[in-house]
């Protein structure tokens, strides 16, 4: 029956939409229901997706009225929401309560920030914008799956593309009690993280030949980071985060920097990182330091590490629109399904990128 699962993309027109959609053309449990979007409702997904013409050819976005109209009563729905923060989970509770009256089986995973904090409170103190459906969030959870043994509700919000490259730094680290749970990070991101709409500074030929940071010390996904952590660790851990703008279009590297609570090997710490991923499909422990071009375009992340007695050095990188948004979350959704987790995500690195 898992042929049965539709799959639905909400915010369908940005590029995390876009890779959803790519991914769910390849996945052999999951069958294309609708691409959702009011701005382009009629228009065919390849005038906005040229590269996905094999695959969408014909295939239109929908408006959010009529688009559950197409699934039939008592099937079965994996639902992605692609929508931006504060506009996404009204979208989800919409969708939500129209499944509910068609007796649809739905699992939800949210690329926004909307339901990555249980507390209300918390996300509006760090977005700044009331909760679009604050009585939902007690049926999402939030982090990387690699860190999470058990789902333990029926949607998840999938953390932010560079909250899932530091935590799969600094998790295994603070877990180990090797270092002192304070980490200090800077990260490097490609322009599609900016999303479709050129905004000053962000756009790629601002960017192109370019390196600066922005926000330092004071990104929103660094409460998010520490949060994570502590759920992940048990361990209160703080985060000073320092984001940078890179001259590439996708990809994310984060370096991660702590003070050891002992002298410290580099086989030492190489050790706890093979045996925290040691079941993990996606993630690979390599030997000196890890490189985009082995990762971009993938759901792979590589993690590297260096130490001298008392600092300790993790590196990781991943693909920002994939491990960090769209594969992720379809990792997520084939939890939630009880699906091989590694399902419509087995694709290689092209590497010349």
């Amino acid at each position: 029956m898992s042929e049965n699962i539709q799959a639905v993309v909400l915010g369908a027109t940005g590029y995390v939409g876009g890779e959803l959609l790519r991914i769910i053309a390849a996945h052999p449990e999951l069958k294309f229901a609708a691409a959702v979007s009011e701005s382009r409702s009629g228009e065919k997904i390849a005038a906005t997706f040229a590269n996905l013409t094999p695959a969408y050819g014909k295939q239109c976005f929908v408006d959010h009225d009529n688009w559950i109209d197409s699934l039939e009563s008592g099937s079965r729905l994996a639902l992605f929401s692609a929508a931006p923060h504060g506009a996404s989970a009204a979208m989800i509770a919409n969708a939500l309560g129209a499944a509910a009256t068609k007796n649809i089986e739905v699992h939800v995973v949210d690329s926004s920030a909307d339901f990555r904090y249980s507390n209300q409170a918390d996300y509006e103190a760090v977005y700044g914008t009331e909760h679009g459906a604050p009585d939902l969030l007690a049926k999402f959870q939030s982090g990387v799956p690699e860190h999470v043994s058990a789902v333990q509700a029926a949607h998840v919000g999938h953390p932010g593309c560079f909250a899932t490259a530091v935590l799969l730094a600094t998790v295994p680290l603070v877990q180990s009690g090797l270092s002192d749970p304070e980490v200090f990070v800077t990260g490097i991101t490609g322009s599609t993280g900016s999303g479709r709409s050129p905004q000053p500074g962000t756009h790629h030929p601002e960017r192109h030949s370019n390196l600066y940071a922005y926000k330092p010390l004071a990104h929103r996904h660094a409460p998010e980071i520490a949060a994570l952590t502590e759920a992940a660790t048990g361990r209160e851990t703080q985060v000073h985060f320092v984001p940078h703008s890179g001259p590439f279009a996708r990809g994310i590297h984060a370096t991660v920097q702590a003070k050891a609570t002992q002298p410290v090997s580099n086989d030492q710490l190489h050790d706890v990182y093979v045996k925290a991923y040691a079941n993990s499909a996606f993630v690979e422990v390599v030997s000196g330091t890890p490189r985009l071009k082995n990762v971009v375009a993938s759901n792979q992340c590589q993690i590297g590490v260096a130490c001298n007695e008392d600092t300790i050095v993790v590196m990781s990188v991943i693909d920002n629109l994939v491990k960090g948004a769209a594969g992720g979350a379809v990792q997520w959704m084939n939890r939630l399904w009880d699906l091989p987790e590694s399902s419509g995500l087995t694709m290689v690195a092209p590497g010349w990128t």
